[in-house]
């Protein structure tokens, strides 16, 4: 096996086996504590500018399928793991991950010791880092995770949004998704803001029999409403929120407009924004498949799965214009919320993640109920 060297900004230098492509990396280095669905994971747009460190340690042995993509390749920049997986063992299993990644340029390093890391960035908080898996030497890895600006203030979605505008068609995974009562007679049309939207987002949309339009990031409120949308979907994606002032501006109109929207992580953190809320990054994220949430309408307990860096602050919130819906049960952070005077939900956490598996589906029900 060819060596693979990873150091973060501070210095610590570790050295493991090579899997994927041969190449050097730069990215910001966080850690996933969900235990299934790496695939899931490495093809989500919003680890866009990322290295995911997984913290279960056997990665791999499920192979790689052609159903469960959130997006056509891998969006991360590399990949870290305790132990790669040397066989495949799944029926669905279209190849394994390491020859996956390596079509993809995308470079991953094993036989590393993870529980360190992890640690060391829950307590120091999330650090640059740089991988190679072609030789380069410690001290120029050093240097470019150092000179490397990060992902703060930067506009990472333009980077994964689509180019025009389309009509979701569905995909090979989408059968997995049961079909949900049609919420009216007539189907219901909407607009998806592609600021990095996964997959399975659009598949449960479509299951309540809703035609999809989605649009780029950079869709104005106008070309939105032009379409003559019934609803609003503001996605999922990568990044700082304060990099995206175009979308900011977009939702802040789309808002005045009355017209229903949901929210998904970005998305919610967009709405938060354009109703005057701050932002703020968290120490070291919240990535992973079991974070309990507290909905406070129901005083329900729900195991979310959640992929974000930033978040907005409630008490910077007016409370005459939005309800706090929910909030996270590991730091208080907020999770949900609504407005009071318009048909408008939005959630920081996955719903359509299913790690409960169906915990937080309700937000699906909720916004087409709205509709």
């Amino acid at each position: 096996m060819t060596q693979a060297t990873l150091v973060l900004q501070d210095g610590a230098t570790l050295q493991g086996e090579a899997f994927g492509a041969e190449a050097d990396a730069v990215f910001e280095l966080v850690f996933n504590t969900s235990m299934t669905g790496y695939q899931e994971i490495l093809t989500d747009p919003s680890y866009r500018g990322q290295g995911v460190l997984f913290t279960v340690s056997h990665i791999g042995n499920v192979g790689i399928n052609l159903e469960d993509d959130e997006s056509a390749a891998p969006q991360v920049s590399a990949a870290v793991v305790r132990a790669l997986s040397p066989l495949v063992s799944n029926w669905r299993a279209a190849q394994d991950l390491s020859s996956w990644l390596a079509q993809h340029g995308a470079p991953g390093i094993s036989g590393v010791d993870t529980r360190y890391l992890a640690r060391k960035l829950r307590d120091g908080g999330t650090q640059k880092a740089a991988l190679s898996t072609k030789g380069t030497p410690p001290a120029t890895l050093l240097q470019m995770a150092n000179d490397w600006p990060g992902l703060d203030g930067r506009d990472t979605v333009k980077e994964v949004t689509c180019s025009k505008a389309y009509a979701w068609q569905g995909d090979a995974g989408e059968h997995w998704i049961a079909p949900r009562p049609a919420a009216r007679q007539k189907p219901v049309h909407l607009v998806a803001y592609d600021f990095g939207a996964k997959r399975n987002i659009l598949r449960h949309l479509a299951s309540y029999g809703a035609a999809i339009t989605v649009v780029p990031a950079d869709c104005t409120a106008q070309e939105a409403l032009a379409l003559n949308p019934d609803g609003i979907f503001l996605s999922n994606g990568p990044g700082d929120p304060e990099g995206l002032p175009y979308a900011v501006q977009a939702v802040s109109e789309l808002l005045q407009a009355h017209v229903p929207i949901l929210g998904i992580c970005l998305g919610h953190q967009l709405l938060g924004m354009a109703a005057g809320g701050r932002k703020r990054r968290l120490k070291f994220g919240h990535h992973g498949g079991n974070h309990p949430v507290k909905h406070l309408p129901s005083g329900k307990a729900l195991i979310t799965a959640q992929n974000h860096n930033y978040y907005i602050e409630a008490e910077s919130l007016d409370a005459a214009r939005v309800e706090i819906t929910a909030l996270s049960l590991n730091d208080g952070s907020l999770e949900g919320m609504r407005f009071k005077q318009q048909p408008v939900v939005s959630v920081q956490f996955h719903p359509e993640a299913a790690p409960g598996p169906h915990d937080a589906h309700d937000i699906f029900t909720e916004f087409f109920q709205l509709l």
